[in-house]
């Protein structure tokens, strides 16, 4: 055995080389003070701000907690007998009085189970897109593919269950109807368009730019216009195009059009190398961009995408100028009862703290995705 293997390093608390423990690293450079210390204090700048922001938070949420807490109240038949309970709080009878209604719309209610049933199957469906470690994760891709044909018969009905026509879909059911059809078709268009948009073929080239300069020129309440108004007299005569069904066409063409171009971003974020490595391979066109360019490209576009859906989502809400009452509207056309006149501050905290959740969770997971995926160690 050489010496270096047996005697220690002098100095070293005695230890054989090789053989040092592991320490933490000291609570000066590590550890939610140094976080503190570094993030919030960390320049004259920074502190004037953490303290400005402290004070106005000190002013800011004790009266914002008194007013939808303390002093709210959450039981009363009207606005009256809120104001009675609580006169400086807020009325949360209100939304507790409405919630079936904010759920479901006018779904009728005996048939309220087969949208509850159809929210199960999508947290079912969502499980093995989201989580790549799940078991049997292929077999249940297929049962994700399949999952608006089977949400669509259960909302709408037939074939044993009664049907339910699309204009007593509203509320939350609406807003994750439209959204979710969104996000889950305008992925795959995108990437097609934005394939197409860097084709060598000169007539593919120009249809997928003509098609996404015009989506991205046009607002997307303009679209809704066309699809309630317009989009009937481009149909043979006696064709019924539900209206809902056109809402779901016109929204998933508008967020592909802006998927296409931040998946385009991706795909040019590529090294070269990259598309040279797959030629050398012998791999076709297809081959290497499912196994070589679009897996890198789709992971640099992540926040991109995750912000598309995340702007598609919230979009939602404009179907209220076409007739369609979602959770907004729902919550609008409520207030012009006599008994709830008033309380507009209660549906709109209502309606963001609503938003806010469900966008927050979606940002959070695409975080979660960035770091899973990240390579750069």
């Amino acid at each position: 055995m050489s010496p270096s293997e047996t005697t220690s390093v002098p100095g070293d608390g005695g230890y054989l080389p090789g053989t040092h423990p592991d320490l933490k690293p000291p609570s000066n450079v590590h550890g939610p003070v140094h976080w503190v210390k570094v993030n919030l204090f960390g320049s004259l700048t920074n502190t004037v701000l953490t303290l400005l922001v402290a004070y106005l938070l000190y002013t800011i949420i004790p009266q914002l907690a008194d007013w939808m807490f303390f002093n709210a109240a959450f039981e009363g038949e009207s606005r009256k007998a809120c104001r009675a309970v609580a006169p400086d709080g807020a009325c949360w009878a209100f939304i507790g009085n409405r919630l079936p209604l904010f759920i479901y719309g006018f779904y009728p209610e005996p048939e309220r189970w087969r949208v509850d049933l159809s929210f199960l199957l999508l947290i079912l469906a969502l499980v093995p897109v989201l989580y790549d470690n799940m078991p049997h994760r292929g077999k249940a891709l297929v049962y994700s593919c399949l999952y608006p044909l089977i949400a669509a018969f259960f909302l709408v009905g037939g074939i044993g269950l009664e049907r339910v026509s699309t204009d007593q879909f509203g509320g939350l059911m609406l807003n994750v109807i439209i959204g979710v059809t969104g996000i889950a078709f305008s992925l795959p268009i995108g990437i097609v368009l934005a394939l197409g948009r860097q084709s060598q073929l000169p007539i593919v080239r120009i249809l997928c730019i003509g098609f996404i300069e015009f989506i991205r020129g046009v607002p997307l309440i303009t679209l809704f216009f066309v699809a309630a108004v317009m989009l009937s007299y481009f149909v043979p005569p006696g064709t019924s195009f539900d209206l809902l069904v056109r809402i779901l066409i016109m929204g998933t063409l508008f967020a592909s059009g802006y998927m296409a171009e931040v998946i385009r971003g991706g795909l040019q974020a590529i090294p070269r190398g990259q598309y040279e490595a797959a030629d050398a391979m012998g791999l076709t066109y297809w081959k290497s961009m499912r196994l070589i360019i679009l897996p890198q490209a789709m992971k640099i576009s992540i926040p991109g995408v995750v912000n598309t859906f995340i702007g598609l989502y919230k979009d939602t809400t404009l179907v209220i100028v076409i007739g369609r009452l979602d959770i907004l509207g729902i919550g609008n056309s409520s207030l012009a009862d006599t008994k709830w006149q008033g309380l507009s501050t209660e549906v709109y905290v209502f309606v963001a703290i609503f938003f806010f959740v469900s966008c927050f969770a979606m940002s959070r997971y695409s975080l979660w995705l960035e770091k899973k995926l990240h390579t750069g160690h």
